[in-house]
């Protein structure tokens, strides 16, 4: 059975796929179709075929597919959207506690709750006004104030310095870690008694209270700092030459100072709680004396007042902490999108 041959030259031939004979009877290759001719001759081909059986194809409306957006949109969509996020957090952090004091001042107006128990907050804000016009309110939180900073102060400098140098030494590790273990599991109001004991009534033992419960939590999360060094990264600091003092100033203190700092804002709340606590028992003025005094006189203006202006100090002592974190570390600020850059070079690269 004879077969065709694909290759025969002419004019009139039938050639290999995808080549094209030339009319001196050599042949060529045929240039691949784009997929949007592939389309467009799929298209023909079906309105030929429409055409033969009576019916018209229909024109084809459909839209365009579209390329994916421009990295300028979407910039500019994502800046937007932190910005309304940003809008919307602050007015939830500013309605909440507004809301909350409205529904506190309904409830205690309308005899929905005893306002012995929970007085109103327009009464409390009076009893706020006369305590500033006295002085006491002053007074107190200045003490307060005093004595949480003293061992705050204490307490974490001697943490960061124990725990840099149980990460760095094994040896003091060894040595240090069970005594610390067993020591901060025990109830820091405990030892007020021994310290009342051997220190008098004096501020010593308020300060030394405090002193110690910032010591253990800034020990602990420095001590973590130091472990959680990647290796390789160490590995790279000592083939450049960083040892001894170069690489524990220029690596290890770099790389542990944000565990550092969420270790000062843990203590911040800590320092406030043990100090409050402490002048329940053993002072005659601040903050914690002048809510203790009022829960034994049934004052309740006067304790909530006090009690407010304990969580604003705790809050603005937050606040000020992550302030200075923020400019202590400027490679985590710098490594955050800046979105006004990204404002303006959206802005350009429409115009």
């Amino acid at each position: 059975m004879a077969t065709a041959d694909h290759t025969t030259t002419g004019p009139n031939v039938i050639t290999q796929p995808g080549l094209i004979a030339d009319p001196d009877g050599t042949t060529a290759e045929r240039a691949k179709p784009t997929p949007s001719v592939r389309r467009d001759q799929a298209a023909a081909v079906a309105h030929d075929q429409a055409a033969e059986h009576g019916a018209a194809s229909p024109p084809d409306h459909s839209p365009i597919p579209e390329g994916p957006p421009d990295q300028a949109s979407l910039v500019a969509r994502e800046v937007r959207r932190h910005r309304w996020l940003g809008r919307r957090d602050l007015a939830l952090a500013a309605l909440t506690p507004l809301v909350l004091l409205l529904a506190w001042q309904v409830l205690a107006t309308t005899g929905t709750i005893d306002d012995k128990l929970f007085p109103p907050p327009t009464r409390i804000a009076s009893e706020a006004a006369n305590l500033l016009r006295s002085g006491a309110l002053t007074h107190d939180t200045l003490v307060t104030l005093r004595r949480l900073l003293l061992g705050y102060v204490a307490g974490a400098v001697l943490g960061v310095l124990s725990g840099l140098l149980m990460g760095t030494w094994r040896s003091a590790n060894a040595a240090l870690s069970p005594t610390f273990a067993a020591l901060y599991a025990l109830p820091k109001i405990a030892i007020l008694p021994l310290l009342l004991l051997i220190f008098g009534l004096g501020e010593t033992p308020k300060v030394l209270s405090v002193a110690i419960t910032i010591f253990f939590v800034l020990q602990i999360n420095t001590l973590a700092g130091v472990r959680q060094i990647d290796p390789r990264t160490l590995e790279a600091a000592r083939s450049y030459g960083a040892t001894g003092l170069k690489r524990f100033r220029y690596v290890i203190v770099p790389a542990c100072t944000p565990a550092i700092f969420t270790g000062l804002k843990v203590a911040t709340g800590l320092g406030v709680v043990v100090i409050i606590a402490v002048e329940f028992v053993a002072s005659n003025d601040g903050l914690g004396f002048m809510i203790w005094n009022a829960w034994t006189l049934f004052q309740p203006d006067r304790m909530y007042v006090g009690l407010v202006v304990v969580a604003v100090l705790g809050a603005a002592l937050t606040g000020l902490v992550t302030v200075i974190e923020r400019a202590s570390l400027p490679w985590q600020r710098a490594s955050r999108p800046r979105r006004r850059h990204a404002v303006r070079r959206t802005e350009r690269t429409s115009a």
